[in-house]
């Protein structure tokens, strides 16, 4: 098995690589002159194979030369959310053991935690021909050290958990796990050198890095990468570039959807359309295929699994609406609590076995062993597997509402209201209730007018009485993660009485 140091190896040197909106346009081989000079910069500059950098940059074509040079020099690259907190800061650096920070010129809070903890840092500095400079203490680094090629078994990436019903665990995910998924994801969607992705998702998070960037460079493709995501600007660039595919949050596309026609959007654009990090409304999965001509396709990933384990497949293929599709390139089973494998057609826990899972947490013997059992990794998902492998999703484990006895799967209350044409998002949760031990509540967001009173009743044609929500709360937006994710403790927090 290769590493990311193979990564763009045999691609053609002249062809493009990564666009950069009203910014360079550089090809392979200028990207892998960069990453390996900036490779051998780090080395120089005293990075040592095996330890963690800390990455704090935004979108561009900056970060995507930095990751794959701290990496190229075998060390272990640690993308941080350029928007934490200085505490925030302060937890991920010092988790990962961080032995330098790599920040843009206008990281101050990042900066500022790195000085408190007396981690080193270095300035990443882009000019407007794409090439990158590293900086320490004011000067431009130029002197350059011979670097070693990492082995598959080496630690590429660390990430850490969202942290949506505790502390946030770290993960680290070798160079063979990240070829594994990638090559997972080229062959779903059969990706090729004449496809161009369109990143709209943060490069700091698996969605963004590698189920889009990274997969767009194992094929050979291209990718365009806005600084941020803007539906101002987005078909203008679809039309500048000829991307072929996106992948996003289901937020996203109903953004998408929303300005459509306002922005003039075409009516066949992409080759397909991938969802994911979040179940998609019926409406909106109809809605995007009929008005943006291609295949809708749900997929289901993870940190832990180096982002993707299911997908629905492209036409002929099976694309089953509600569903996460089949296992790709990865064994995926149902398990009970004691750790039996169920039949098809029960429910339980979703694990997972393949080369793209992680080898488990960081310093953490406790985490380690709940989350594995025989060899298979245990998600914390519920769901159902059926006759044909097709992977239906209905909780999360420690989200199950426990009313008066009855378990309740937020995701199956999710599901029937979405179903309502003019709610356009839907999160159940449980809160506290004197009777019942726990009541039955939800938030949603909706397209045109209708009630709390339409929605109960709606959901009774879908739902038995025990499951109906006993409030619905009609808001304007609900609370996200920064990768658009939606936490439903969150959700619960602000909305629940």
């Amino acid at each position: 098995m290769s590493t990311l140091a193979d990564l763009i190896a045999n691609h053609p040197s002249d062809k493009n690589a990564i666009l950069i909106p009203d910014g360079p346009t550089t090809t392979y081989g200028e990207f892998g002159e960069q990453i390996e000079q900036t490779a051998e910069i780090l080395a120089a500059a005293g990075v040592e194979k095996g330890r963690t950098v800390s990455i704090v940059l935004g979108n561009g074509l900056d970060f995507m030369i930095t990751f794959l040079a701290v990496t190229r020099s075998g060390a272990i690259a640690a993308p941080l959310n350029p928007a934490y907190t200085n505490e925030e800061f302060k937890f991920y650096m010092e988790d990962t053991e961080s032995q330098l920070v790599i920040i843009s010129p206008e990281a101050d809070i990042a900066r500022n935690a790195a000085t408190e903890l007396n981690i080193p840092i270095a300035i990443a500095n882009l000019d407007n021909n794409g090439e990158l400079s590293i900086s320490k203490s004011g000067s431009v680094l130029t002197e350059r050290s011979s670097v070693i090629a990492p082995s598959e078994d080496d630690i590429a990436l660390f990430l850490h958990t969202s942290g949506t019903t505790s502390r946030p665990k770290g993960v680290p995910l070798t160079h063979g796990n990240l070829m594994a998924s990638l090559e997972n994801i080229v062959n779903t969607y059969t990706l090729t050198q004449d496809d161009l992705a369109m990143v709209v998702m943060p490069l700091f998070h698996v969605h963004g890095l590698i189920g889009v960037s990274l997969s767009a460079m194992k094929s050979g493709g291209s990718m365009v990468i806005p600084p941020r995501f803007s539906a101002s600007n987005f078909w203008q660039i679809q039309a500048d570039t000829n991307a072929t595919w996106y992948s996003a949050v289901p937020t996203i596309h109903q953004i998408l959807l929303m300005r459509a026609d306002e922005d003039n959007a075409p009516n066949q654009s992409f080759r397909f359309i991938r969802s994911c990090s979040a179940a998609l409304a019926p409406t909106v999965f109809s809605d995007l295929e009929n008005r943006f001509g291609a295949p809708v396709l749900e997929a289901y990933g993870m940190t832990e699994a180096s982002h993707q384990m299911s997908s629905n497949l492209l036409p002929p293929g099976p694309r089953n609406p509600g569903t996460v599709g089949m296992g790709t390139g990865v064994e995926i089973g149902i398990m009970d609590e004691k750790g039996a494998l169920l039949a098809t057609d029960q429910t339980g826990e979703v694990v997972i076995k393949g080369p793209n899972v992680t080898h488990g947490y960081h310093n953490n013997p406790s985490a380690n062993a709940e989350a594995f059992t025989n060899g298979w990794f245990r998600t914390g998902d519920q769901g159902i597997l059926s006759g044909d492998s097709i992977l239906t999703l209905t909780g999360r484990l420690k989200e199950l509402i426990n009313r008066g006895g009855e378990k309740i799967s937020p995701l199956e209350v999710d599901a029937a209201i979405l179903q309502h044409p003019n709610v356009s998002e839907a999160v159940c949760f449980g809160v506290p209730d004197e009777k019942y031990g726990e009541a039955v509540q939800a938030a949603v967001v909706i397209s045109s007018n209708t009630s709390e009173g339409d929605i109960r009743s709606f959901c009774s044609q879908h739902l038995a009485d025990f499951k109906i929500p006993d409030r619905v709360y009609i808001v304007e937006e609900l609370p996200r993660t920064a990768t658009g994710k939606i936490q439903r403790r969150h959700v619960a927090a602000k909305f629940a009485e």
